[in-house]
């Protein structure tokens, strides 16, 4: 699946961009599973490592991991770079559903 069609598999997407060797992106795992867990199916989370996905993440202007970006509709509608608390990234999402 390209990237363009997964932003638009659904109407709200979470999109994390992070890296295995990352302090920070490892932090972020389980938090990043539990919103998922909470989202549920009906809203994915796409999880790219940058150094599998360089070119998906230099297109989207990915400069520091983690990222994090929701899609609504297809189009960016929100970006948070570093880790964040998982209350707060789930209710920025459940913001746009």
């Amino acid at each position: 699946m390209t990237y363009s069609a997964a932003i638009n598999e659904a109407p709200v997407v979470l999109v994390e961009f992070f890296a295995t060797w990352c302090p920070h992106c490892q932090k972020m795992m389980p938090v990043v599973d539990k919103v998922k867990a909470a989202l549920g199916p009906s809203t994915p989370v796409l999880q790219l490592d940058i150094d599998q996905n360089t070119a998906t993440a230099h297109e989207n202007r990915v400069d520091g991991v983690p990222t994090f970006i929701i899609y609504k509709n297809g189009q960016e509608v929100w970006r948070y770079s570093g880790e964040i608390d998982g209350n707060e990234l789930l209710a920025k999402v459940q913001s746009y559903q």
